[in-house]
Protein backbone atom coordinates (compact mmCIF):
# COMPACT_ATOMS: atom_id res chain seq x y z
CA UNK A 1 0.00 0.00 0.00
CA UNK A 2 2.98 2.59 1.24
CA UNK A 3 4.31 2.07 -2.12
CA UNK A 4 1.36 2.05 -4.34
CA UNK A 5 0.98 6.11 -2.46
CA UNK A 6 4.64 6.65 -3.11
CA UNK A 7 4.10 6.06 -6.76
CA UNK A 8 0.78 7.81 -6.89
CA UNK A 9 2.57 10.84 -5.65
CA UNK A 10 5.48 10.52 -7.73
CA UNK A 11 2.68 10.91 -10.68
CA UNK A 12 1.24 13.69 -9.31
CA UNK A 13 4.50 15.46 -9.01
CA UNK A 14 5.65 14.54 -12.29
CA UNK A 15 2.25 15.78 -14.04
CA UNK A 16 2.44 18.88 -11.81
CA UNK A 17 6.13 19.41 -13.03
CA UNK A 18 5.21 18.71 -16.09
CA UNK A 19 2.16 21.02 -16.70
CA UNK A 20 4.05 23.60 -15.09
CA UNK A 21 6.96 23.62 -17.53
CA UNK A 22 4.29 23.89 -20.32
CA UNK A 23 2.70 26.80 -18.86
CA UNK A 24 6.04 28.43 -18.23
CA UNK A 25 6.93 28.21 -21.80
CA UNK A 26 3.68 29.14 -23.13
CA UNK A 27 3.56 31.80 -20.98
CA UNK A 28 3.79 35.71 -22.36
CA UNK A 29 6.30 37.92 -20.61
CA UNK A 30 4.28 40.34 -19.42
CA UNK A 31 2.94 37.27 -17.35
CA UNK A 32 6.17 36.49 -16.20
CA UNK A 33 7.75 40.06 -15.54
CA UNK A 34 5.42 39.84 -12.50
CA UNK A 35 6.20 36.39 -11.20
CA UNK A 36 10.20 37.67 -11.23
CA UNK A 37 9.51 40.96 -9.20
CA UNK A 38 7.96 39.09 -6.89
CA UNK A 39 11.04 36.89 -6.53
CA UNK A 40 13.02 39.37 -6.35
CA UNK A 41 10.99 41.25 -3.57
CA UNK A 42 11.14 38.21 -1.80
CA UNK A 43 14.65 37.66 -1.68
CA UNK A 44 15.54 41.34 -0.49
CA UNK A 45 12.45 41.34 2.16
CA UNK A 46 12.40 38.59 3.72
CA UNK A 47 14.84 36.43 5.88
CA UNK A 48 14.93 33.32 3.96
CA UNK A 49 15.01 35.01 0.13
CA UNK A 50 18.52 36.55 2.25
CA UNK A 51 19.62 33.91 2.98
CA UNK A 52 19.04 32.11 -0.57
CA UNK A 53 21.08 35.09 -2.18
CA UNK A 54 23.93 34.96 0.46
CA UNK A 55 24.16 30.62 -0.40
CA UNK A 56 23.34 31.58 -3.95
CA UNK A 57 26.36 33.85 -3.81
CA UNK A 58 28.82 31.47 -2.27
CA UNK A 59 28.07 29.08 -4.97
CA UNK A 60 28.50 31.22 -7.71
CA UNK A 61 31.96 32.16 -6.38
CA UNK A 62 33.01 28.68 -7.29
CA UNK A 63 32.18 28.06 -9.94
CA UNK A 64 35.29 29.14 -11.42
CA UNK A 65 36.55 26.10 -9.61
CA UNK A 66 34.14 23.52 -11.46
CA UNK A 67 34.40 25.16 -14.90
CA UNK A 68 34.99 21.82 -16.30
CA UNK A 69 31.39 19.92 -14.98
CA UNK A 70 29.53 23.59 -15.25
CA UNK A 71 31.07 23.86 -18.52
CA UNK A 72 28.64 20.71 -19.42
CA UNK A 73 25.57 22.54 -18.52
CA UNK A 74 26.34 25.59 -21.00
CA UNK A 75 27.26 23.76 -23.79
CA UNK A 76 24.49 21.57 -23.67
CA UNK A 77 21.78 23.86 -23.28
CA UNK A 78 23.35 26.22 -25.86
CA UNK A 79 23.22 22.98 -28.26
CA UNK A 80 19.76 22.57 -27.73
CA UNK A 81 18.50 26.30 -27.74
CA UNK A 82 20.69 26.97 -31.10
CA UNK A 83 18.92 23.93 -32.61
CA UNK A 84 15.61 25.26 -31.51
CA UNK A 85 15.80 28.69 -32.31
CA UNK A 86 17.31 27.60 -35.57
CA UNK A 87 14.47 25.37 -36.85
CA UNK A 88 11.78 27.84 -35.74
CA UNK A 89 13.53 30.62 -37.43
CA UNK A 90 12.99 28.24 -40.66
CA UNK A 91 9.30 28.60 -39.97
CA UNK A 92 9.15 31.73 -38.80
CA UNK A 93 10.75 33.14 -42.31
CA UNK A 94 8.57 30.72 -44.34
CA UNK A 95 5.41 31.86 -42.73
CA UNK A 96 6.42 35.32 -43.09
CA UNK A 97 7.16 35.16 -46.68
CA UNK A 98 4.17 33.42 -47.76
CA UNK A 99 1.92 35.00 -44.88
CA UNK A 100 2.92 38.79 -45.46
CA UNK A 101 2.24 38.58 -48.62
CA UNK A 102 -0.59 40.40 -50.01
CA UNK A 103 -2.63 43.01 -48.43
CA UNK A 104 -6.00 43.86 -47.24
CA UNK A 105 -6.54 46.15 -50.38
CA UNK A 106 -6.20 43.59 -52.94
CA UNK A 107 -8.56 40.78 -53.52
CA UNK A 108 -7.95 37.22 -55.55
CA UNK A 109 -10.46 35.71 -57.10
CA UNK A 110 -10.86 32.23 -57.79
CA UNK A 111 -13.17 29.40 -59.44
CA UNK A 112 -15.71 28.48 -55.93
CA UNK A 113 -14.42 25.54 -54.32
CA UNK A 114 -10.47 25.97 -55.14
CA UNK A 115 -8.24 26.05 -52.24
CA UNK A 116 -5.35 27.34 -54.30
CA UNK A 117 -4.72 28.89 -57.99
CA UNK A 118 -3.30 25.81 -59.74
CA UNK A 119 -6.73 24.51 -59.08
CA UNK A 120 -8.59 27.13 -60.58
CA UNK A 121 -10.09 27.67 -63.81
CA UNK A 122 -11.72 30.98 -64.65
CA UNK A 123 -13.32 31.52 -67.81
CA UNK A 124 -13.10 34.52 -70.52
CA UNK A 125 -17.11 35.55 -69.72
CA UNK A 126 -16.51 35.28 -65.47
CA UNK A 127 -13.34 37.32 -65.91
CA UNK A 128 -15.04 40.21 -67.38
CA UNK A 129 -18.05 40.06 -64.77
CA UNK A 130 -15.41 40.52 -62.30
CA UNK A 131 -13.56 43.32 -63.90
CA UNK A 132 -16.64 44.98 -64.14
CA UNK A 133 -17.71 45.03 -60.75
CA UNK A 134 -18.05 48.49 -59.09
CA UNK A 135 -15.77 48.16 -55.99
CA UNK A 136 -12.37 47.58 -57.98
CA UNK A 137 -10.27 50.73 -58.66
CA UNK A 138 -9.86 51.93 -61.92
CA UNK A 139 -6.93 53.84 -63.68
CA UNK A 140 -6.54 57.35 -64.82
CA UNK A 141 -7.75 56.35 -68.16
CA UNK A 142 -10.86 54.48 -66.46
CA UNK A 143 -9.57 50.53 -67.06
CA UNK A 144 -10.37 48.63 -64.18
CA UNK A 145 -7.44 47.41 -61.82
CA UNK A 146 -7.45 44.06 -62.49
CA UNK A 147 -5.16 41.34 -63.67
CA UNK A 148 -7.03 38.52 -65.05
CA UNK A 149 -3.62 35.25 -63.98
CA UNK A 150 -2.31 32.00 -65.49
CA UNK A 151 0.33 29.92 -63.15
CA UNK A 152 1.80 26.98 -64.20
CA UNK A 153 4.26 24.42 -63.03
CA UNK A 154 7.45 24.91 -65.04
CA UNK A 155 10.71 22.72 -64.52
CA UNK A 156 14.57 24.20 -64.78
CA UNK A 157 18.09 22.81 -63.76
CA UNK A 158 18.95 23.72 -60.26
CA UNK A 159 21.93 26.34 -58.95
CA UNK A 160 23.22 23.52 -57.04
CA UNK A 161 22.98 19.90 -58.33
CA UNK A 162 22.38 18.06 -61.57
CA UNK A 163 18.90 17.38 -60.65
CA UNK A 164 15.54 19.96 -61.98
CA UNK A 165 13.35 21.92 -59.99
CA UNK A 166 9.95 22.94 -59.60
CA UNK A 167 9.48 26.63 -60.69
CA UNK A 168 6.03 28.94 -60.61
CA UNK A 169 5.57 30.36 -64.18
CA UNK A 170 2.94 32.99 -63.86
CA UNK A 171 1.28 34.44 -66.51
CA UNK A 172 0.05 38.06 -66.52
CA UNK A 173 -0.46 41.46 -68.40
CA UNK A 174 0.24 44.86 -67.38
CA UNK A 175 -1.99 45.12 -65.24
CA UNK A 176 -0.11 42.81 -62.40
CA UNK A 177 2.79 45.54 -61.65
CA UNK A 178 -0.10 47.76 -60.55
CA UNK A 179 -2.20 45.75 -58.69
CA UNK A 180 0.63 44.76 -56.83
CA UNK A 181 2.80 47.99 -56.00
CA UNK A 182 5.50 46.40 -53.68
CA UNK A 183 6.75 44.74 -56.90
CA UNK A 184 9.97 46.28 -59.17
CA UNK A 185 12.22 45.41 -60.78
CA UNK A 186 15.71 45.88 -60.07
CA UNK A 187 17.67 44.90 -63.08
CA UNK A 188 16.72 44.68 -66.95
CA UNK A 189 13.52 45.67 -68.39
CA UNK A 190 9.59 44.38 -68.14
CA UNK A 191 8.64 41.31 -70.43
CA UNK A 192 7.05 42.42 -73.95
CA UNK A 193 3.92 41.09 -74.91
CA UNK A 194 3.96 38.33 -77.86
CA UNK A 195 7.12 37.46 -76.66
CA UNK A 196 8.80 34.41 -75.12
CA UNK A 197 10.52 36.44 -72.21
CA UNK A 198 10.98 36.42 -68.74
CA UNK A 199 10.75 38.82 -65.87
CA UNK A 200 12.50 36.48 -63.03
CA UNK A 201 12.19 37.02 -59.04
CA UNK A 202 15.37 37.19 -56.95
CA UNK A 203 15.01 34.26 -55.00
CA UNK A 204 13.89 32.15 -58.13
CA UNK A 205 17.77 33.60 -59.91
CA UNK A 206 19.25 32.33 -56.12
CA UNK A 207 17.86 28.92 -57.16
CA UNK A 208 18.17 28.15 -60.68
CA UNK A 209 20.68 27.78 -63.77
CA UNK A 210 21.18 30.72 -66.01
CA UNK A 211 18.88 33.38 -65.17
CA UNK A 212 20.89 36.36 -65.49
CA UNK A 213 19.42 39.01 -67.54
CA UNK A 214 20.38 37.82 -71.15
CA UNK A 215 20.42 34.34 -71.14
CA UNK A 216 17.64 31.71 -72.26
CA UNK A 217 16.92 29.26 -70.92
CA UNK A 218 14.64 25.83 -72.13
CA UNK A 219 11.18 24.90 -70.80
CA UNK A 220 9.65 21.99 -72.60
CA UNK A 221 10.39 22.67 -76.37
CA UNK A 222 10.95 26.39 -75.92
CA UNK A 223 13.60 28.82 -75.72
CA UNK A 224 13.00 31.75 -73.45
CA UNK A 225 14.84 34.95 -72.78
CA UNK A 226 15.21 36.73 -69.36
CA UNK A 227 14.85 40.34 -69.47
CA UNK A 228 14.22 41.12 -66.08
CA UNK A 229 14.65 40.58 -62.41
CA UNK A 230 11.93 41.38 -59.63
CA UNK A 231 12.27 42.37 -56.37
CA UNK A 232 8.94 42.32 -54.16
CA UNK A 233 9.90 41.16 -50.23
CA UNK A 234 7.57 38.32 -50.75
CA UNK A 235 6.79 35.19 -52.57
CA UNK A 236 6.57 36.67 -55.62
CA UNK A 237 10.59 36.64 -55.85
CA UNK A 238 9.96 32.60 -55.95
CA UNK A 239 8.23 33.16 -59.57
CA UNK A 240 8.92 34.36 -63.32
CA UNK A 241 6.38 36.23 -64.87
CA UNK A 242 5.97 36.07 -68.75
CA UNK A 243 3.00 37.36 -71.25
CA UNK A 244 -0.30 35.42 -69.96
CA UNK A 245 -1.18 34.34 -73.58
CA UNK A 246 2.62 33.11 -74.65
CA UNK A 247 1.81 31.09 -71.57
CA UNK A 248 -1.20 30.34 -72.32
CA UNK A 249 -0.19 28.84 -75.89
CA UNK A 250 2.73 27.31 -74.91
CA UNK A 251 0.74 25.21 -72.31
CA UNK A 252 -2.60 24.69 -74.13
CA UNK A 253 -4.52 27.07 -71.34
CA UNK A 254 -6.80 28.72 -73.92
CA UNK A 255 -8.73 31.97 -72.86
CA UNK A 256 -9.28 30.75 -69.44
CA UNK A 257 -7.41 32.05 -66.53
CA UNK A 258 -6.46 30.53 -63.11
CA UNK A 259 -7.31 33.89 -60.90
CA UNK A 260 -8.11 37.35 -61.20
CA UNK A 261 -6.36 39.78 -58.63
CA UNK A 262 -7.96 43.15 -58.51
CA UNK A 263 -7.30 46.00 -56.43
CA UNK A 264 -10.16 47.56 -54.66
CA UNK A 265 -11.51 51.19 -54.44
CA UNK A 266 -10.67 50.82 -49.99
CA UNK A 267 -9.88 47.56 -47.88
CA UNK A 268 -13.84 48.64 -46.31
CA UNK A 269 -15.05 47.53 -50.29
CA UNK A 270 -13.94 43.99 -49.62
CA UNK A 271 -17.20 42.68 -47.88
CA UNK A 272 -19.08 44.79 -50.27
CA UNK A 273 -17.06 43.38 -53.58
CA UNK A 274 -17.98 39.53 -52.36
CA UNK A 275 -21.14 40.27 -52.15
CA UNK A 276 -21.23 41.83 -55.90
CA UNK A 277 -19.75 38.54 -57.10
CA UNK A 278 -22.06 36.21 -54.60
CA UNK A 279 -25.31 37.98 -56.04
CA UNK A 280 -24.29 37.22 -59.99
CA UNK A 281 -25.80 34.00 -60.85
CA UNK A 282 -23.92 33.00 -63.54
CA UNK A 283 -20.15 33.10 -61.64
CA UNK A 284 -19.42 30.10 -59.26
CA UNK A 285 -16.22 31.90 -57.38
CA UNK A 286 -14.85 32.81 -54.30
CA UNK A 287 -13.10 35.91 -53.50
CA UNK A 288 -10.39 36.40 -50.56
CA UNK A 289 -8.07 38.88 -49.63
CA UNK A 290 -4.60 38.60 -50.58
CA UNK A 291 -3.45 38.69 -47.45
CA UNK A 292 -5.99 36.26 -46.00
CA UNK A 293 -5.19 33.73 -49.17
CA UNK A 294 -1.60 33.58 -48.66
CA UNK A 295 -1.62 33.23 -44.74
CA UNK A 296 -3.85 30.29 -45.40
CA UNK A 297 -1.50 29.12 -48.13
CA UNK A 298 1.22 29.04 -45.38
CA UNK A 299 -0.51 27.79 -42.27
CA UNK A 300 0.23 24.20 -42.72
CA UNK A 301 3.86 24.17 -43.77
CA UNK A 302 4.37 26.61 -41.01
CA UNK A 303 3.09 24.15 -38.32
CA UNK A 304 4.64 21.44 -39.26
CA UNK A 305 8.48 23.12 -39.03
CA UNK A 306 7.35 24.46 -35.87
CA UNK A 307 6.59 20.69 -34.68
CA UNK A 308 9.13 19.64 -36.00
CA UNK A 309 11.59 22.11 -34.31
CA UNK A 310 9.97 21.47 -30.77
CA UNK A 311 9.99 17.59 -30.95
CA UNK A 312 13.98 17.57 -32.20
CA UNK A 313 14.20 20.04 -29.43
CA UNK A 314 12.52 18.33 -26.72
CA UNK A 315 14.44 14.96 -27.71
CA UNK A 316 17.73 17.19 -27.12
CA UNK A 317 16.39 19.19 -24.10
CA UNK A 318 16.00 15.26 -22.30
CA UNK A 319 19.73 14.56 -23.09
CA UNK A 320 20.97 18.60 -21.42
CA UNK A 321 18.69 17.81 -18.32
CA UNK A 322 20.27 14.54 -17.63
CA UNK A 323 23.70 16.41 -17.69
CA UNK A 324 22.59 19.40 -15.29
CA UNK A 325 21.42 16.56 -13.48
CA UNK A 326 24.70 14.42 -13.25
CA UNK A 327 26.74 17.98 -12.71
CA UNK A 328 24.51 19.52 -9.92
CA UNK A 329 24.57 15.98 -7.96
CA UNK A 330 28.18 15.74 -8.22
CA UNK A 331 28.24 19.60 -7.22
CA UNK A 332 26.06 19.13 -4.05
CA UNK A 333 28.11 16.34 -3.10
CA UNK A 334 31.40 17.67 -3.48
CA UNK A 335 29.39 21.02 -1.35
CA UNK A 336 27.99 18.54 1.13
CA UNK A 337 30.59 20.28 3.97
CA UNK A 338 29.62 23.97 2.80
CA UNK A 339 25.67 22.91 2.77
CA UNK A 340 25.45 21.27 5.94
CA UNK A 341 27.29 24.30 7.90
CA UNK A 342 24.84 26.72 6.66
CA UNK A 343 22.22 24.49 8.41
CA UNK A 344 23.87 24.14 11.65
CA UNK A 345 24.29 27.73 11.76
CA UNK A 346 20.43 28.26 11.48
CA UNK A 347 19.61 28.29 7.34
CA UNK A 348 16.98 26.84 6.49
CA UNK A 349 16.31 23.76 3.68
CA UNK A 350 14.05 26.25 1.49
CA UNK A 351 17.06 29.00 1.08
CA UNK A 352 19.14 25.73 0.30
CA UNK A 353 16.97 24.56 -2.57
CA UNK A 354 16.91 28.02 -3.92
CA UNK A 355 20.36 28.66 -3.98
CA UNK A 356 21.14 25.31 -5.80
CA UNK A 357 18.36 25.87 -8.40
CA UNK A 358 19.26 29.66 -9.03
CA UNK A 359 22.98 28.55 -9.21
CA UNK A 360 21.47 26.10 -12.19
CA UNK A 361 19.46 28.02 -14.19
CA UNK A 362 22.10 30.42 -14.15
CA UNK A 363 24.43 28.25 -15.56
CA UNK A 364 21.40 27.56 -17.70
CA UNK A 365 20.93 31.23 -18.99
CA UNK A 366 24.09 31.51 -20.19
CA UNK A 367 23.60 28.48 -22.12
CA UNK A 368 20.18 30.11 -23.30
CA UNK A 369 22.31 33.15 -24.30
CA UNK A 370 25.34 31.52 -26.16
CA UNK A 371 22.71 29.55 -28.41
CA UNK A 372 20.52 32.29 -29.41
CA UNK A 373 23.16 34.18 -30.23
CA UNK A 374 24.71 31.56 -32.41
CA UNK A 375 21.40 30.55 -33.84
CA UNK A 376 21.16 34.10 -34.56
CA UNK A 377 24.68 34.98 -35.79
CA UNK A 378 24.53 31.78 -38.09
CA UNK A 379 21.03 31.19 -39.50
CA UNK A 380 19.49 34.91 -39.42
CA UNK A 381 19.01 35.74 -42.92
CA UNK A 382 20.28 32.24 -44.54
CA UNK A 383 18.52 31.11 -47.41
CA UNK A 384 16.73 28.38 -48.21
CA UNK A 385 13.98 26.37 -50.09
CA UNK A 386 11.06 24.16 -49.76
CA UNK A 387 8.60 23.07 -51.93
CA UNK A 388 5.04 25.45 -51.69
CA UNK A 389 2.00 24.49 -52.60
CA UNK A 390 3.14 20.75 -53.54
CA UNK A 391 4.82 21.75 -56.85
CA UNK A 392 6.80 24.65 -56.64
CA UNK A 393 10.33 25.62 -55.21
CA UNK A 394 9.80 28.11 -52.68
CA UNK A 395 12.85 30.31 -51.68
CA UNK A 396 12.87 32.25 -48.11
CA UNK A 397 14.91 33.37 -45.39
CA UNK A 398 15.06 32.32 -41.91
CA UNK A 399 14.49 34.54 -39.18
CA UNK A 400 15.98 34.82 -35.70
CA UNK A 401 13.43 36.97 -34.31
CA UNK A 402 13.26 38.61 -30.69
CA UNK A 403 10.34 36.39 -29.86
CA UNK A 404 12.18 33.45 -30.91
CA UNK A 405 15.27 34.59 -28.83
CA UNK A 406 13.02 35.06 -25.95
CA UNK A 407 11.00 31.72 -26.33
CA UNK A 408 15.01 29.36 -26.65
CA UNK A 409 15.47 31.39 -23.09
CA UNK A 410 12.42 29.72 -21.70
CA UNK A 411 13.37 26.69 -22.63
CA UNK A 412 16.85 26.69 -21.17
CA UNK A 413 15.77 28.49 -18.08
CA UNK A 414 12.84 24.94 -18.23
CA UNK A 415 15.96 22.39 -18.71
CA UNK A 416 17.89 24.48 -15.77
CA UNK A 417 14.74 24.32 -13.68
CA UNK A 418 14.47 20.52 -13.81
CA UNK A 419 18.22 19.52 -13.67
CA UNK A 420 18.30 21.92 -10.45
CA UNK A 421 15.49 20.77 -8.94
CA UNK A 422 15.92 17.21 -7.48
CA UNK A 423 19.65 18.11 -6.47
CA UNK A 424 18.52 21.08 -4.92
CA UNK A 425 15.80 18.73 -3.18
CA UNK A 426 18.87 16.41 -2.36
CA UNK A 427 21.37 19.08 -0.35
CA UNK A 428 17.95 20.06 1.26
CA UNK A 429 17.37 16.67 2.59
CA UNK A 430 20.64 15.69 3.56
CA UNK A 431 20.93 14.60 7.29
CA UNK A 432 23.35 17.64 8.54
CA UNK A 433 25.46 15.29 10.71
CA UNK A 434 25.59 12.59 8.42
CA UNK A 435 26.98 14.99 5.82
CA UNK A 436 29.42 16.46 8.31
CA UNK A 437 30.72 12.94 8.96
CA UNK A 438 30.85 12.17 5.21
CA UNK A 439 32.73 15.34 4.41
Amino acid sequence: MNLIKKMLRGALVALVLVVSLVLWVLAPWQVLLPVAVLFALWMLLTRSGRQAASVTTVGVSTLAQRLGSSSVVVIGIAGVVGVLVALLAMSEGYRQTVGNTGNDETAIVLRGGSSAELMSVLEREAISTIERAPEVARDAEGRPLASPELLVAANLPLREGKDDGSVTLRGVGPMAWQVRPNVRLVEGRQFEPGRRELVVGKGTQRQFKDLDVGKTVRMGSNTWTVVGVLESGDSTESEMWADAEIVSTTYRRGSSRASVIARLTSAKAFDAFKATLAADPRLKVEATTTREYFRRQSEGLSKVLRVIGIVVGSIMAIGAVFGALNTMFASVASRAREIATLRAIGFRGMPVVVAVMLETMLLAALGGIIGGLLAWLIFNGYTASTVAGGVAQLTFEFKVTGALLWEGLKWALAIGFIGGLFPALRAASLPVTEALRAA
